[in-house]
């Protein structure tokens, strides 16, 4: 009896193991039915992976439990996932499709779609297209995207623009708000410096044209940004990057991801970028402009069921440059009396220009260039299934820490000692959305989304001995007076504080089968208030009411408090028409506003009056029409034409004044401006070895009316102190702007891994653009042309090699061109990067 229940029990042992294997078998081939060899094969519950045989034939053991989640990729072909149930037939037959320029999927309308249903203007690069190109920020990927402008004088100055709209051109102001939304994983980031930082594990980048709040939480008049980055992943991988080029540049990248449990993914990235500087500060004796950026991003992914996702994601970067440094590109005479002039000035004081050629890249200045900036944060980001739509939340809070030095004179000579603003500002926002379908004709999203920010700024400006001669306004001798202005300066703190809120929403009606009409709908409220208090200190102690008047024509002290609110309505109503599957054409008129500002440089005086009726900026008020057409002739061919034509009331633009203590000059209101263009965007794959793209952008911005400008440089010191300048260009716009390239590749082996070898060239050409508020005959930058290109062997898993070079003709040219304080004649340019190139190793599984 014992033996026979001993017997019976290693039966039913054996007989459970043998039920809980499972055999899956099959075959991998393309749409024509050819096999794939060596496909990989991940089972997504377990992570676990295996490979085709070189017939594309594949056979597994495992122990799941039916259903059984299996993922099959292979290189060049559309990742497909499957569930194989207990009824499936065996041996399975999957087949894989070739990978499409026609069916790029994106999230911009918050659900997945190909960019080519979609009725906006919108732009995609991959995050394999970004790093091939070595763009490794923003301002490398505008050379992708032409509609993209991109000024940096350093991090806190930048301007990030969409044809030509979006943010002040020229030094920034932190009071107003930014035109274009730049997102990360669905996160706003408030500060345009955060466009200067290195890209992190980025998984592809979506440019968005035109007015946009409707679909995102932050109100973008321009356009948006919204990049996504690579996920956590239950399936082990990794991938290690590594750089090295000319000039010093070393570029480390690493990027890990799997399971620590059943339900809880994590992914741990890292990049660093470090480089020599371009410019040779003949007074030091180093170079200047390096580079040293760092990065880590950290993701945690639980996803406790099928219809639940929630991912918590932290990053912090990091940048210590000693750079951003300017040089003189030119000088101009002014209307001033000749002892005003700059090289008369420079010449009283037995002073001489390191160079005259601004493209010998050679500085003296003997203050220095610092542009230390720390940036980062944490967001909750929570996914629910509703229906036949998605319910997500974002709560974010970020960082942003900023620590610079400047020469603002951009000479050797001790004119201003110490310029420094170093800023702290944080902001925390909650958006809460519902996207999908809510009918058999209707589908949308609908959101609410809160954002509170505090900056705090403390300024400090100091005069050096050799302040009073370019300050002097008279004949008079006490301009002389030893000590006068020397350690002269001002201490300055700011506070702003602002809150918005809004709610948005976008509604697609399906009118007829081919035929769709989207209206949406934007409340938006904006509160803010700023504390501004400057106090001088230093230079010669005096009781001499004749020298305190020449101290105060330099610095005064200064002290206001504003505060604002506004509330607006806003929409969008587009139809859009898609006659056959390879067409989709559509018209859009949209309103939007940008909210209201607040100076926050100081503000100009009159008569020794403060100015204080030029604290509140007017909100500015866009009206926007578009119409576009999208075409798909074939899988392997898009064709895209864009026409828009966008108004603004009350534009909101940066005025620079001959006053020093109004650091980066002031902002106003242009009463109305216009830009309209046409745009048209081409992809082609001819066949499996040569892949072609071409992008251009023709674009006119103009001041319709703008009776109230600053004077352009040349014209300072006039009988007037404003223009009207009605009819001129707007800074920073070319009328043409276009980018064109060609990728020649094979299929081949390095070492055991599949691939493609590849040769990759392109070419970013612009024409000129003003590079000043009022246009000046002095300040436009010349048109230029860039060559690119990169050959080697990339795989989408394995080894991938190549070699890299950017503006391969090494071609001297401005990014941008800027005044320098206190408008004496001389200005500076920003130099673009000389020729650059490099060799790149990745290893990924």
């Amino acid at each position: 009896m014992k033996t026979r229940l001993l017997t019976g029990l290693l039966i039913a042992l054996f007989n459970l193991n043998t039920v809980a294997q499972t055999t899956l078998q099959g075959t991998i081939v393309d749409e024509s039915g050819q096999s794939i060899p060596n496909s990989r094969i991940t089972l997504l519950a377990s992570g676990k992976t295996y490979f085709s045989d070189s017939l594309g034939h594949f056979s597994i053991e495992t122990t799941e439990e039916y259903p059984v989640s299996i993922k099959f990729h292979s290189p060049g072909f559309q990742s497909s996932n499957v569930d194989v149930s207990e009824n499936s037939g065996l041996p399975l037959r999957i087949s894989l499709k070739e990978e499409s320029l026609s069916e790029v999927i994106v999230s911009a309308r918050r659900r997945e779609e190909t960019a080519q249903d979609l009725p906006i203007p919108i732009s995609v690069v991959s995050g394999s297209a970004v790093a091939e190109s070595g763009s490794f920020n923003v301002n490398r990927v505008k050379e992708l995207v032409p509609s993209v402008q991109l000024y940096s004088s350093n991090p806190r100055n930048t301007t990030l623009n969409i044809r030509g709209l979006g943010s002040t051109f020229g030094l920034t102001n932190d009071g107003i708000d930014p035109g274009v939304g730049f997102y990360v994983d669905g996160v706003y980031y408030a500060r345009p410096a955060a466009t200067t930082l290195d890209f992190i594990d980025v998984e592809q980048i979506e440019v968005l044209r035109g007015p946009q709040g409707t679909l995102f939480g932050k109100n973008t008049t321009a356009g948006s940004f919204n990049i996504t980055s690579k996920k956590a992943e239950f399936t082990p991988g990794a991938n290690f990057e590594l750089s090295y080029g000319n000039y010093g540049y070393i570029q480390a990248k690493a990027s890990i991801t799997g399971p620590i449990s059943k339900k809880i993914a994590a992914r741990a990235s890292f990049s660093g970028t470090q480089r020599n500087g371009t410019i040779y500060n003949v007074s030091t004796g180093k170079y200047t402009n390096d580079m040293n950026n760092q990065g880590v991003r950290l993701q945690f992914l639980y996803k406790p069921t099928s219809k639940i996702n929630v991912t918590l994601a932290g990053d912090y970067s990091r940048q210590r440059p000693d750079g951003y440094a300017q040089v003189i590109a030119g000088v101009v005479q002014t209307k001033r009396a000749a002892y005003r002039q700059f090289n008369q000035i420079i010449s009283d004081l037995n002073y001489s220009l390191p160079s005259e050629n601004a493209f010998d890249r050679k500085i003296d200045h003997n203050t220095a260039w610092k542009s230390n900036q720390d940036l980062g944060g944490i967001s909750l980001t929570a996914d629910f299934k509703l229906g036949k739509g998605k319910i997500t939340s974002t709560t974010a809070w970020r960082f942003w820490n900023w620590n610079p030095s400047n020469d603002r004179d951009f000479t050797g000579l001790d004119v201003l000692a110490i310029s420094q603003a170093p800023s702290k500002h944080q902001q925390w926002s909650q958006e809460v959305r519902y996207a999908g379908d809510w009918g058999k004709r209707l589908s949308g999203v609908v959101g609410l989304y809160v954002i509170g920010q505090e900056l705090k700024g403390s300024q400090k400006e100091e005069s050096g001995k050799d302040q009073w001669r370019f300050a002097k306004s008279s004949t008079s001798s006490l301009w002389q007076t030893p000590g006068l202005f020397e350690g002269y300066g001002i201490n300055t703190t700011s506070k702003l504080n602002t809150w918005s809120a809004s709610v948005f929403g976008q509604l697609d009606w399906k009118l007829a089968k081919k035929l769709h009409l989207l209206t949406g709908l934007r409340f938006n409220y904006d509160a803010k208030e700023v504390y501004f208090d400057r106090k001088t200190y230093g230079g010669l102690e005096t009781t001499d009411p004749a020298l305190i008047a020449l101290k105060k024509q330099v610095y005064t002290d200064q002290n206001f408090h504003a505060k604002t609110e506004n509330s607006n309505l806003s929409g969008q109503l587009t139809l859009s028409y898609k006659p056959i599957r390879q067409i989709t054409a559509y018209g859009t008129f949209s309103t939007s506003y940008k909210p209201v500002g607040l100076n926050l440089g100081g503000l100009p005086t009159e008569s020794g009056r403060v100015m204080t009726e030029l604290a509140i900026i007017r909100p500015e008020f866009v009206q926007h029409v578009e119409i576009g057409i999208k075409t798909a002739p074939t899988k392997n061919f898009t064709l895209n034409i864009t026409a828009f034509d966008s108004e603004i009331k009350d534009y909101q633009t940066q005025v620079q004044t001959a006053e020093v203590g109004v650091n980066r000059g002031y902002l106003a209101n242009a009463e109305k401006v216009r830009v309209f263009g046409l745009e048209l965007d081409g992809n082609l794959r001819l066949n499996e070895f040569v892949s072609l793209y071409a992008n251009a952008a023709y674009t006119e911005g103009r001041y319709i009316k703008f009776e109230n400008a600053p004077v352009p440089l040349e014209e300072t010191g006039g009988a007037n102190a404003f223009k009207d300048v009605s009819g001129s260009r707007l800074p920073g716009i070319s009328k043409w702007i276009g980018s064109i390239g060609i990728d020649l590749s094979l299929k081949g082996n390095l070492l055991k891994w599949d691939g493609r070898y590849f040769l990759a060239i392109d070419s970013y050409s612009r024409s000129s653009f003003s590079s000043s508020s009022s246009e000046s005959a002095y300040l436009n930058v010349s048109g230029y042309s860039l060559l690119n290109g990169g050959i080697g062997f990339r795989a989408k898993e394995g080894v991938s090699v190549f070699i890299w070079a950017r503006n391969i003709l090494n071609k001297n040219y401005y990014e941008q061109l800027l005044v320098a304080a206190g408008n004496a004649g001389q200005y500076a340019g920003v130099l673009g990067d000389p020729a650059t190139y490099g060799v790149t190793i990745k290893y990924g599984f």
